[in-house]
């Protein structure tokens, strides 16, 4: 009996607060009962959806420094919502730290969508007649009447239809939320909590909550704990140890206000970085973005790009594209090519996504990438080296708003600007220290290759996309055996010829002689001069044909195909420079030698008939690899 007594009268006064205001509402101060805040306008809209679902009237306003209020309201009167507040927490409807606000004390209002500030009722439509005026009276009040009782419990009456939601597949550049109010004046502060009050706030509030307060006292170096929400010794001794730095009694708990000290010295951080959510119905993504040093540029499929825009060289990427697992693999590798990728760092790889981590003197990176019902979408985060809690902040917060909406990025989205030889969607790939030739020797795909091109690299990769490790060197021979992180499997193989060829036979050596910028072997003819070198020494033939440092490395073919050596580096004869034509070659019996004690197992034949110029072509190109040192 009371309590429907109570609900009866709850309804009343909600009704009555709704419906009796007057018509120049938005002319006059009113009033708001603020019931919670939030540090994130994703986390302040998730919880106004709480809330409309209990109440009425909702609303939701900025508080300026990153911070966003829930309030129900408005009230005309100080004294109407002060009442109103003291039948809610008898009731245990709201929070018990909820108060009542000025609305001159609000900034912009986010919720209900498309409302100004203050919220005001709508003025009469004059040129409706009576009629119509009084049916949409009652179409509110029996609006008003649901959500009033849905608030106290009992059945609502059946919702109406959804409007349809806009699409925004059209939309030529992201979308913007607006940015947050200016910080309002500071209201005067009324007496803090006793302990018993802290206590019972505190256990109003959610595990996020909880959470949130563990992460900030570790922040500030306090707590060392588990981020688990759950308040022990540990929790409690690390908030004492925060209050007594911070000029407060160390109780062990933290009042509302103190939980508000709190989480503003953590979140003082992020000041100038104007996170605000980006919406790019393009690309099919949302997210919070930090607006303050970052803004859209253009987009070069598959990324939409954000450039700095002040003195911090941060950037984001937004990554968008139809595909399937193999157009995914194929962006792993691509990634791991550009220069925002630095090659220290950790690199996770699933069926359906990876995430890249790298970092060097000057930029941390950080990529996520996943694979959904044909759409690959993730984003990369570049920020200066040495900048590490604003860099973590901003990321935890990119992370855990990104969203996926309707949408992918058109892979013909590209610009003239963004395509060169040296970019990648407009993004510069990374350059090796070096790069040489090499080429395979067994069907596992070992590599042989100079010593000279893989000295002192702190990585090295075959065709710009496979990692690999030197397992063998010989000093004295000049050559290195190169073998993948992931077993490759060759087209063809070398067939070295350890027989003495007659002079001058013709030679042709495969090799990069351009560093890269061909994507396949060039071939360069010429002929045998001597099986020594030119002190008469036995463990090189002498070649006179034009090459390049970048075909340093390759395999050096006779007539038939075999390999009978492979290319050295130039070398001046005791400060003379030798003539552009004389080159040198690692005799391939003895490199048979040297593999074999390295425990490969080469092939060896006799070359038996003279291959044609394409075949020759079509062999090296398949055998021939491109290794770079990094």
């Amino acid at each position: 009996m009371l309590r429907n007594l109570f609900c009866a009268m709850v309804a009343v006064a909600l009704l009555t607060a709704l419906l009796t205001r007057p018509a120049d509402a938005q002319q006059q101060e009113q009033f708001y009962i603020q019931v919670e805040a939030r540090t994130s306008l994703s986390a302040a809209q998730d919880s106004v959806r709480t809330f409309t679902g209990r109440f009425p009237n909702v609303a939701g306003f900025a508080l300026g420094g990153g911070w966003y209020g829930i309030a129900l309201g408005p009230y005309d009167s100080r004294g109407d919502a002060e009442g109103f507040l003291n039948s809610l927490l008898r009731s245990g409807a709201v929070p018990p730290d909820s108060y009542v606000e000025t609305s001159r004390l609000y900034g912009q209002q986010f919720w209900p969508v498309g409302a100004g500030v203050p919220v005001a009722e709508p003025a009469p439509q004059t040129t409706q007649g009576d009629g119509a005026q009084t049916a949409q009276t009652q179409t509110t009040t029996q609006d008003t009447t649901d959500q009033a009782n849905a608030a106290l419990g009992a059945a609502p009456a059946a919702p109406a239809a959804p409007a349809p939601e806009t699409t925004q597949d059209t939309a030529q550049a992201p979308t913007v939320a607006p940015p947050a109010a200016p910080q309002p004046a500071a209201a005067p502060e009324e007496p803090d909590e006793t302990p018993n009050q802290a206590r019972a706030s505190e256990r109003l509030l959610t595990r996020a909550q909880r959470d949130e307060l563990q992460i900030a006292l570790q922040w500030a170096g306090f707590y060392r704990g588990a981020i688990d929400g759950a308040y022990g010794r540990g929790t409690r001794g690390a908030m004492a140890q925060w209050q007594e730095a911070n000029g407060y009694e160390a109780t062990g708990v933290l009042t509302t206000r103190q939980r508000a000290a709190l989480l503003g010295q953590y979140n003082a951080v992020l000041e100038g970085m104007d996170l605000r959510t980006v919406t790019d119905g393009r690309a099919g993504i949302q997210m919070e973005m930090p607006l303050g040093v970052v803004a859209f540029d253009r987009y070069e499929a598959p990324f939409a790009l954000f450039s700095p825009t002040g003195a911090l060289d941060a950037r984001v990427l937004l990554i968008s594209q139809p595909g399937d697992r193999t157009t995914l693999n194929g962006l792993y590798e691509i990634m791991q090519t550009l220069e925002i990728v630095p090659l220290e760092g950790d690199r996770q790889r699933t069926r359906d996504g990876f995430v890249l981590t790298g970092a060097n003197s000057r930029i941390v990176s950080h990529t996520e990438v996943s694979l959904q019902g044909g759409q690959i979408k993730g984003f990369t985060l570049i920020w200066p080296a040495g900048d590490e809690e604003r860099r973590t902040r901003v990321l935890d917060i990119m992370e855990e708003s990104f969203t996926r909406i309707g949408g992918v990025l058109d892979p013909a989205a590209v610009t003239d600007e963004g395509q060169a030889v040296d970019l990648v969607s407009g993004l510069r790939v990374r350059k090796p220290k070096g790069n040489g030739s090499g080429f395979f020797v067994d069907t596992r795909g070992t590599v042989l290759t100079s010593s000279e091109t893989v000295a002192q690299c702190e990585r090295v990769t075959l065709n710009g996309i496979h990692e690999a490790r030197v397992v063998a060197s010989d000093a004295a021979l000049g050559v290195s055996v190169l073998r993948p992180v992931e077993a490759l499997a060759p087209r063809r193989i070398a067939q070295f010829n350890p027989g003495t060829q007659r002079l001058p036979p013709e030679v042709a050596v495969a090799g990069f002689s351009f560093g890269g910028v061909l994507t396949a072997p060039t071939l360069t003819f010429g002929t045998l001069e001597d099986v020594r070198g030119l002190a008469g020494e036995d463990t090189v033939k002498r070649l006179a044909l034009a090459v390049l440092p970048g075909d340093v490395g390759g395999p050096v073919f006779d007539a038939g195909g075999t390999v009978m050596g492979m290319l050295l580096p130039r070398e001046s004869a005791q400060g003379r420079v030798l003539p552009e034509q004389v080159n040198f070659a690692a005799k391939g019996d003895l490199i048979l030698n040297f593999l074999r004690g390295a425990g490969v197992d080469p092939s060896a034949r006799t070359a038996a008939t003279v291959l044609a110029p394409e075949d020759l072509t079509a062999l090296a190109t398949d055998m021939t690899v491109l290794v770079s040192c990094w």
